[in-house]
């Protein structure tokens, strides 16, 4: 250790401990360390003292403050930084796992799938990056992360500030940072105008080599491979590896250009180019499935309950797979319900594979059936037959989960062969009820709630360790008051109490810390509700609820940015119709106008398969019209905003929904009534109303103001 790091340790005494060295590279070296007032691993990034000399502290300084505005799933975050005796540092979470670079030297080659599906990650977290001023200059297959299948991008560090003046630019010019195999030819040269397109071909870069097994560029000395990059062309990626669809190398090859301007606008259009690549992948290319309603063999309505209840058990656990693709269960339910076989089914929702399965109750006897068709070929690839005691549900949901996951040739990793092997509880009652109680929670109108809340209470009753029917319970009071508030099931002292009940019988449940954050955000209890929220989608990736319930808070208090990407983050967790309509609206109000229009037509799609699976939705129909009238076509959508209110005329979120599709059509009188009726009728999100792009056309009414905030 030197004298400088040193002395540096010394700085540091009684905030990190600082440990051995875990990393070096051109720019810094990297120790692990303890966060002695956290107790938590750290990593601890000092920069070579000769680069803070030669382009000044002052600069990383500035560099770093906007890096710690970055607030991203896919970005490692920054807990702090400073500079002591010289030493410029910044503090990072200390991450298990591999970096990219690891996978890559040890296998060369990364599939298609996956490669696909960290592109996104990478992608999503740089546009957010990107959409605050900051580019990232060094993105390589080393600054990339792999945590629990996910990619993280990290070392922000040597950002170049978007905002930063051409004259301050161009004291750097001569100093290119990053690292030759991935830079952009625009930063090669030094270019004052570099902009986000630049970490797009760096991005191009890692796809390719994950891909062909090499970069696009190689060479023997710097100078070469400067020389092939500024001058040279890119082999097309077909000839390194021709199974790589064509419509996937042709947006690499695009990102891959030379000129900035023949590249994709934004990462965000890049990601686009390659996410329509994949949805057009042959079903045989892809490890996918589809799950079909499992059908009631019993033929009585209370083993409707049990037959749907396993079945969005299944699709609950395959969903959590990593490389594996499922289906929604909307989109596969709306299909299924049109009639035709399996085949035809899966061809439809673009998998390989489609399940499906018949149930059977006789007293404490419970038979499940179930097969796994290819969807190319129609043959059989897995089928069988449990006869077990009602009991043993879950370990039926268990085996069949692993079974398709290993027809499919997905191996499992042990966190999620443990996930899988989860009993929340082995009462038969409990879990009915739970069931029962699930199905009523996915409807959002006040009798459905209220009963769901009602068989959350009763599983607990029968089993009282069953924590996910607590954090049931919990949801229950907390979306009543969200909705209905002022209603006798709108009970926030309850929903503290059984959200904290249920994580206290299991603190590693993800479920359990997204019906926390809820809990907690509805009692205005806000940064804690953020803590939860971030905690649990630390413990799951695809837990809905948190990031859902996160992107509301998110938008409520004004934050459109983050809400945009929460609400898009949950719709790919779960293809949720409220999520896509939400995700629309932060667009609109961020003032995107084209993203926002696409957004609109996904939601309208997703809703209308919602509404053809649960007709008397009001809120469904409600989002349907909102879409359709910011489509431009009004007419449809006041004839859904009036079906609407026929369905249920004193829902105070419908009757607020209904007034913002009047304030869009200028229909100022219809507007301010409906608002007034909404509030009359129990509607409380006067924070939300206000950063409402829907109502920008009332907030010069005095009767809006006076509405939303009224005197006293």
């Amino acid at each position: 250790m030197t004298g400088t790091l040193l002395d540096l340790k010394s700085a540091l005494e009684g905030r990190y401990a600082l440990g051995p060295e875990i990393g070096r590279g051109g720019m810094a070296a990297v120790y692990r360390a303890r966060d002695l007032r956290h107790d938590r691993l750290v990593a601890v990034k000092v920069l070579n003292p000769e680069l803070t000399v030669a382009l000044g502290a002052e600069r990383f300084l500035r560099e770093i403050r906007f890096v710690a505005g970055l607030n991203h799933p896919h970005i490692l975050p920054l807990h702090d930084s400073g500079e002591a005796d010289g030493l410029i540092y910044f503090v990072m979470p200390y991450v298990e796992g591999e970096t990219l670079r690891d996978r890559l030297d040890r296998e060369k080659q990364v599939s298609i799938e996956e490669t696909l599906k960290l592109a996104e990650s990478v992608a999503s977290a740089l546009d957010h990056a990107h959409r605050r001023g900051v580019i990232h200059r060094d993105i390589k297959p080393g600054n990339i992360l792999l945590q629990d299948g996910q990619a993280v991008v990290c070392d922000f560090g040597v950002a170049l500030s978007l905002t930063r003046t051409t004259v301050e630019a161009r004291l750097d010019a001569g100093s290119a940072s990053g690292t030759l195999a991935y830079m952009s030819p625009e930063a090669l040269i030094g270019d004052v105008e570099l902009d986000g397109r630049a970490d797009e071909y760096s991005l191009a870069c890692v796809l390719y080599e994950m891909l062909a097994g090499r970069p696009p560029f190689m060479g023997d000395t710097p100078i070469a491979i400067t020389a092939a990059k500024l001058s040279g062309a890119v082999a097309p990626l077909a000839e390194r590896r021709p199974d790589v669809p064509p419509a996937v190398a042709a947006a690499i090859m695009t990102a891959l250009a030379k000129e900035p301007g023949d590249r994709f606008a934004t990462l965000r259009a890049f990601a686009e180019a390659l996410r329509a690549s994949a949805a057009d992948l042959e079903p045989s290319a892809a490890r996918s499935v589809a799950v079909l309603p499992f059908s009631n063999l019993g033929g009585t309505a209370d083993e409707e309950f049990l037959s749907g209840g396993i079945t969005d058990e299944i699709i609950t656990a395959l969903t959590r797979i990593d490389g594996l693709r499922v289906a929604s269960r909307t989109s596969a339910f709306a299909i299924a319900r049109g009639g035709g076989d399996a085949r035809a089914i899966g061809r439809q929702l673009h998998v390989r594979s489609v399940l499906e399965g018949g149930v059977q109750r006789s007293d404490d006897r419970l038979r499940v059936s179930v097969r796994l068709v290819n969807v190319v070929d129609g043959y059989l690839l897995w089928s069988d037959r449990y006869d077990r005691d009602m009991r043993d549900v879950y370990a039926i949901q268990d085996e069949i989960s692993q079974n398709v996951a290993r027809a499919l040739q997905v191996i499992l990793s042990d966190d999620e062969r443990s996930a899988l092997a989860r009993v929340p509880t082995r009462d038969v009652g409990a879990y009915e009820a739970y069931t029962r109680g699930r199905a009523f929670f996915r409807q959002t109108r006040r009798k459905s709630l209220q009963y769901a809340r009602e068989m959350f209470e009763r599983a607990i009753v029968l089993d009282p360790g069953f924590a996910l029917a607590w954090a049931g319970v919990a949801d229950s009071c907390s979306l009543l008051d969200m909705y209905f508030p002022g209603s006798s099931h709108a009970d926030l002292g309850r929903a503290d109490e059984t959200s904290a009940r249920a994580l206290a019988i299991d603190p590693g449940l993800a479920d359990a810390h997204a019906s926390r954050g809820f809990a907690l955000w509805r009692l205005k209890r806000t940064d804690a509700a953020v803590a939860e929220f971030q905690t649990a989608m630390r413990l799951d990736r695809k837990q809905f609820e948190a990031r859902y319930f996160y992107a509301r808070l998110s938008y409520q208090r004004g934050d459109m940015e983050a809400a945009a990407d929460l609400f898009e983050d949950a719709a790919r967790a779960r293809e949720d119709y409220q999520a896509r309509f939400f995700a629309a609206q932060s667009c609109e109000g961020l003032g995107r106008k084209a993203q926002a229009a696409n957004a609109y037509r996904r939601a309208l799609q997703v809703v209308r398969q919602h509404l053809s699976l649960n007709p008397d939705d009001p809120r469904a129909a409600t989002m349907c019209a909102v879409s359709l009238c910011r489509l431009g076509d009004q007419e449809e959508g006041l004839r859904w905003a009036e079906r609407a209110r026929a369905i249920d005329p004193d829902d105070p979120g419908v009757l607020y929904n209904v007034a913002c599709l009047y304030a869009l059509e200028k229909r100022s009188d219809d507007a301010i009534d409906c608002l007034r009726q909404a509030f009359e009728a129990g509607f409380g999100g006067r924070e939300w109303i206000m950063q409402d792009p829907d109502l920008d056309s009332l907030h010069e009414d005095p009767r809006f103001m006076a509405l939303v905030w009224p005197a006293g």
